[in-house]
Formats: structure tokens, sequence, C-alpha cells
């Protein structure tokens, strides 16, 4: 594939990214969805997390006026911790991450977007000798399995993943979300999530951490592929993933490509 084809393609998907995947979409599961604007607002437990299309043309102190009633709307929240205010690359105006910081929200480390077909990322992996890959919500009780895949990513990003989110995730996104493990001598040594994002071509591939002792074998390709069958035979087309600077060669060598970079701003209530 030529490099001019390449940019053309990721132009592509990035519109359909856009358009799919911004506002409501992002929205799924939420308690709680309010308007400010060309600003959806959506509130999950303890957590605020907002998200636009675009910022409609506004600048300057139009702006910072929406910065400071985005922060005034979670703040007069006293069940409110924090909020996420998720930037992307190609985001105008350019000046808003320098806005977002003067009001006080924090910047995380940035992201690379990763999108495309499905079916790129679907051709089976060949597993280390003893390792199997197992899917564990659609079980009667998926808790037990879920406290060593929790257990197991926090091994391998070195942050608490605790078990009441997970369980939060799987009952605001039931039927929409999969978790996946990879297995070895009754051991969980990576993980990872599929969500589909209704409404849309589009699923999500998240999570896939191994254990520090397990990389390099091919574990999280692995797994990465069978979700990507799995959401093959759920009528998905395209996937995407926020990436790390670790899994990003990984998804982009099975054919997805770069389309942006996110960046989540956190106000944290003091």
């Amino acid at each position: 594939m030529t490099s001019s084809h390449s940019s053309q393609q990721a132009q592509q998907l990035l519109a359909q990214y856009d358009a799919q995947l911004r506002e409501g979409a992002e929205l799924t599961g939420a308690a709680n969805i309010t308007r400010d604007g060309p600003l959806w607002r959506g509130t999950y437990g303890d957590r605020g997390f907002v998200t636009y299309r675009d910022l409609g043309r506004l600048t300057g102190p139009a702006l910072d006026q929406l910065i400071a009633r985005t922060i005034a709307y979670y703040a007069a929240q006293a069940s409110i911790t924090s909020f996420e205010w998720k930037t992307r690359g190609h985001d105008l105006p350019a000046d808003l991450p320098d806005r977002l910081t003067a009001h006080g929200l924090q910047a995380e480390e940035p992201e690379t977007v990763m999108l495309g077909e499905a079916s790129l990322l679907a051709a089976p992996v060949p597993l280390p000798d003893g390792v199997t890959l197992r899917r564990i919500d659609d079980q009667p009780d998926p808790m037990p399995d879920l406290v060593r895949a929790a257990a197991a990513q926090e091994r391998a990003f070195g942050v608490p993943f605790p078990t009441a989110d997970l369980t939060r995730r799987l009952q605001d996104k039931r039927d929409l979300m999969e978790f996946w493990v990879a297995e070895a001598d009754g051991d969980v040594i990576c993980a990872g999530r599929l969500e589909l994002v209704p409404g849309t071509a589009f699923a999500g591939i998240w999570g896939g951490g191994t254990v520090p002792e397990w990389r390099g074998k091919g574990i999280y390709r692995a797994l990465v592929a069978q979700r990507a069958r799995s959401a093959l035979a759920r009528g998905v087309r395209y996937l995407h993933s926020d990436s790390t600077e670790f899994s990003r060669p990984l998804l982009q060598r099975s054919g997805l490509l770069p389309v942006t970079t996110t960046t989540p701003f956190i106000w944290t209530r003091q």
C-alpha cells in the first residue's frame, strides 16, 4: 500500500470515527446525559465524562466560558469526584489543551487512535503450548474470573483494576461487551474487552495487558484476533482502540491505521 493511499484511507476512517464514535456513542451506559452547546456530558457513578463531535468554532472567551460552566456543572454534584474531557489531536481550536490546563484540568498521557477493518485482525495467531483463550462474562457467576482478570491487569499495567469497575462495565453494557482472558497453568496472563458501539459499524478493543513473564510470545495479538473474530460474528465491520506506545505497533502490523491522537484532561475535586 502506498503512503498516499494509506493517508487517504486514514482520512476516510477518521471521518467515520467523528461521525459514528463521538457524542452519544461514547455515553452508552451513562446514568445521566445533559447537553451544553456542542458538549455532551455524562455521569457514571462518581465520575463524569465530556464528549463532542466538534466545538462549533468556539474560541477565546466563549470557549473559556463553556469550560467554566462544565466545571461548575460537575462541581455542583457532590457525588462527582472527577470528570474527563476527552480531546483529540485534530480538534479545533488548537489552543484547547492550553485553555483546559488554565482552568485546572490535568492532561494524562496521549494515546493513538487506531482504526481499521475487523477482518484484518481476525487471522488466528499461534499460542504457546499450554495457553488457552476463554470468554468469561457469559457464565452464571463471572465474579471469580473477573477477580483473577483484574489481578492480571494490575500486574500488566502497574495500576489498580477494581473489580467493582469491571462489574459496573458489564452491567452498563450488557449484551454489548465481552471479556476475554488468556490462561496458562490456571492463571490469567492476559485479559481484554470487546465493546460493541450500538447504532454503528464499530466495536472497541480495550485492555489486553500481558503479565511481564509472558510478553513477546504473541498472546496479546492472539487475544486481539479472537476478539476480532467474535466482532465479525456479531456483524461488526470496524475495530477501534486508544493505543499506548506498546500496543500501537502490534495493531498497526495487523492492518489498523493511526488516525489521530487522544488526550484525556481530568478535573478532580479538591
